[in-house]
């Protein structure tokens, strides 16, 4: 769609359709493209609804908008809205762009060649070593590494690329923290790197927000790197939505014995790319460009029935739409990945520290670094799995998982 910048007027009408229940993206784009601009579709909204005796559609009034962007402006947060100039151009391009992206810290990241990471929660220390190290040279050469602030292979990501800038997609407001034991990092993103998020801020995060979330890290990246992924893992719903998007997607491959490889070995058995350094990514990303032909069109030839991309896709607490897309579908299988998700950082003790271990060796300091846990302790936890024939020390002083893992 063509965009153009939006006045004052326009914007506020574009805010109370973003912020309407049950009007999502998809059916923004065809009220658009019948009616010109968010104010003239705004207008035609109720009788439209009327006409179809439609329910559920509560339209904000013009001083909740009016609200929302005063206190924005207020707390130096910007807005970007479908349909105006300064939209993030990749993320347009995509057949459900958010109607409303707030953003939290340094704009200007949002054009520069980007590249989403994402991984396991629950990933090895090697994973997230190689997670921070390869977003640290993969910023250090110009690229701007997009992640989810999750636990595991987010966050290293996100701690690899920060001194460069990175760039944080939130389920929740970008003023909600979470996971909590992220908070320091997360006002380091907000301070040196950029924080985006589809929802307004103060809103809590809830398990169907995360699948929802993960278009935005595909559709703002060129393509999107795998680390880690158990086979149901929400990190796979970020890769099919990146190839979906007419995006690269890549892995890194891991051992079979590992649980949380076979969903990155699933990706490279079904074409993903396979990469092992940065400079495999670079050689992709600048061999790459953006596929227009991938991305759907807005279809204007039936306004409702409403949006089926995504279920209840603004309002909570009302019932689902009975028909959803394969991404959708995907993302509800899924969702329970993400219901997982406690508030209660994960417990210490030796199946906590196996649960940081992996097939590839890695140095007690790490784990200790890793794990926030004193040398002692991990050394006595160690021994106890060494003795249970769980973990083996290599000659090098390294530690591993064993096939009794």
């Amino acid at each position: 769609m063509s965009q153009t910048k939006l006045d004052h007027h326009n914007r506020l009408a574009a805010l109370r359709l973003a912020r309407t229940p049950r009007l999502g993206p998809v059916t923004y784009l065809k009220l658009l493209n019948r009616y010109t601009s968010p104010s003239a579709a705004l207008e035609a909204l109720p009788e439209l609804v009327r006409a179809k005796r439609l329910k559920g559609f509560d339209i904000p009034g013009e001083g909740q908008a009016l609200s929302e962007l005063e206190y924005l402006a207020e707390t130096g947060v910007t807005l970007f809205l479908l349909g105006d100039a300064a939209y993030p151009h990749a993320l347009s391009l995509i057949p459900d762009p958010p109607i409303a992206l707030v953003a939290h810290g340094r704009t200007e990241l949002l054009a520069r060649l980007a590249c989403g990471m994402v991984g396991s929660r629950n990933a090895s220390a090697a994973g997230r070593r190689l997670a921070r190290d390869l977003a640290r040279e993969l910023s250090e050469n110009d690229i701007c590494v997009i992640s989810g602030l999750a636990r595991g292979i987010d966050g290293a990501a996100h701690e690899g690329a920060l001194p460069a800038g990175t760039i944080a997609a939130v389920a929740g407001g970008v003023d909600i923290i979470y996971p909590p034991e992220h908070r320091k990092l997360h006002e380091q993103i907000a301070d040196e790197g950029l924080i985006v998020s589809e929802m307004p801020m103060g809103t809590r995060p809830v398990a169907r927000d995360f699948p929802r979330r993960n278009r935005i890290i595909s559709g703002l990246s060129l393509g999107t790197l795998v680390i880690e992924a158990a086979l149901q893992s929400g990190s796979l719903i970020t890769a099919r939505l990146a190839g979906e998007q007419g995006r690269e997607v890549m892995a890194l491959p891991g051992s079979p014995l590992d649980p949380r490889a076979r969903g990155t070995n699933r990706l490279l058995r079904d074409g993903a790319h396979l990469v092992e350094t940065a400079e495999d990514v670079l050689a992709i990303l600048h061999g790459s460009s953006l596929r227009p032909s991938c991305v759907r069109e807005a279809d204007t030839t039936e306004l409702f029935p409403l949006d089926q991309d995504f279920p209840d896709e603004n309002a909570r607490g009302t019932e689902a739409h009975k028909t959803v897309s394969v991404a959708a579908a995907s993302s509800l299988a899924t969702a329970k990945d993400d219901r997982s998700i406690s508030d209660q950082p994960d417990s210490a003790g030796p199946a906590a520290l196996e649960d940081l271990l992996s097939f590839t060796p890695i140095s007690i300091d790490e784990l200790a670094r890793q794990s926030d846990q004193p040398l002692g302790r991990i050394q006595a936890d160690l021994l106890e799995l060494e003795l249970e024939g769980r973990v083996a020390m290599t000659a090098g002083g390294l530690v591993q998982k064993t096939d009794a893992s």
